[in-house]
């Protein structure tokens, strides 16, 4: 587990509801943390259709009961729940989808936008052209490693998982809706280890080529599928197939789903181990430079539970990143990872910052979205004295008390 200093950035939001899901802490320590949404967030409405609550009674994972209840390929948009596409249509109401057209894709090629549409500019953003939107993540706090596993679940998630166990150590798995139609006994297997549970889409498309609509289905069946085997658990996280994610998608997945865009700052390319892409020897000597190198910012390396070979070289790399001497060995699961970063936090500066010790004092907190006087009632906050942003999006407010 990592204990940090506080790191305030933008928080999420849903169409229905601008609240952000995390605890209020008023210091700046370790944080319980969970791949799911509390059952009182907006985003649950959408998946309890049949319940007032989640007392529903769900179909047992693996049986034909449970797979006959969702798409058996890629999913027909017009046959999605109507929640999903009210919520949908609420965002676009409401301007909060930007009218970024839809991306074009030839074969072997990143997805091309039209004639003035910048891919790395302001208005599309592309994550497939390393275009960062402040509302992604893509690094992990300082010295630490975000330890996390696309594509599964797959055959190969078993040697990854007995691993794991064995080592004492949980990963964020981001899991394809119709892999874990076809592997349902590995799906189980790293949510009842404790694993993180994230989206992956349902058939792994480059979500920038897809309607505003099409977007919401490969999103909303995989986190239905999720939600409806892990007890009614909604995911917060998912990564995009390829990393390919613009503001018009990134906002979809925020505004109807809530569900925050994690992509990774280091590749290891491993999902080409299988097509001579990449060899094991260039992996090793990949993750060795990268986790006996700078730590700052921290590292989400991408890799696959794709293939025995995909797995074997996370096995061969985890001694390193357990034994590299004089550095710190911080290992977690993205949700673990994230949750310094993505946080709502009422924070005191040192912690009460005077300007004159004799006719003012001054409460600095940051990022408050609702009025601090919610979080903290017993204090008279009567005044705003400074309220700014900073570079790197971190808004801090003084208050006096």
């Amino acid at each position: 587990m990592l204990l940090l200093a506080v790191l305030l950035l933008p928080l999420l939001s849903t169409a229905a509801s601008r609240r952000h899901d995390d605890h209020v802490h008023t210091t700046a320590k370790r944080l319980p943390s969970t791949w799911y949404h509390r059952s009182d967030h907006p985003v649950n409405a959408l998946f309890k259709r049949d319940a007032a609550t989640d007392g529903a009674t769900y179909a047992q994972v693996g049986s034909p009961a449970w797979s006959a209840a969702y798409p058996a390929r890629t999913p027909d948009s017009k046959a999605m729940p109507a929640e999903w596409l009210s919520a949908l249509n609420a965002a676009v109401s409401a301007s909060a989808i930007p009218n970024v057209p839809v991306a074009m894709n030839a074969p072997g090629q990143n997805p091309t936008y039209p004639t003035g549409y910048d891919p790395n500019g302001a208005v599309v953003c592309s994550a497939t052209y390393k275009c960062r939107n402040p509302d992604d993540i893509w690094d992990a706090p300082d010295n630490s490693i975000g330890i996390s596993f696309d594509d599964g679940p797959q055959p190969a998630s078993d040697t990854l998982l007995a691993f794991l166990k064995t080592n004492n150590e949980t990963a964020t798995h981001f899991m394809i809706g119709v892999n874990v139609i076809a592997y349902p006994t590995q799906f189980l297997s790293a949510f009842n280890m404790g694993g993180d549970i994230a989206v992956h889409t349902w058939t792994h498309p480059y979500m920038t080529t897809l309607s505003n609509e099409d977007v919401v289905a490969q999103l909303g069946w995989t986190m239905e599928l999720i939600h409806n085997s892990t007890g009614g658990r909604v995911p917060k996280f998912w990564r995009p197939p390829f990393g390919d994610s613009d503001n018009r998608v990134r906002s979809i997945a925020k505004e109807v789903f809530g569900l925050t865009t994690v992509i990774w700052n280091q590749d290891t390319e491993d999902w080409s181990l299988t097509s001579g892409g990449t060899t094991a020897q260039a992996i090793n000597a990949s993750m060795t430079e990268w986790l006996t190198g700078p730590k700052s910012p921290g590292l989400i390396i991408l890799e696959h539970e794709l293939s025995d070979q995909s797995v074997a070289s996370f096995i061969a790399a985890y001694p390193v990143m357990k034994s590299i001497t004089g550095r710190p060995r911080l290992l977690h699961r993205l949700s673990t990872a994230l949750q310094h970063t993505r946080m709502r936090t009422v924070s005191a500066l040192s912690p009460f910052q005077a300007s004159s010790p004799t006719t003012l004092r001054t409460l600095a907190l940051r990022m408050l979205p609702i009025p601090p006087s919610q979080y903290l009632p017993n204090l008279a906050l009567t005044q705003t004295i400074v309220d700014h942003w900073d570079v790197n999006h971190v808004r801090t407010i003084h208050y006096a008390f």
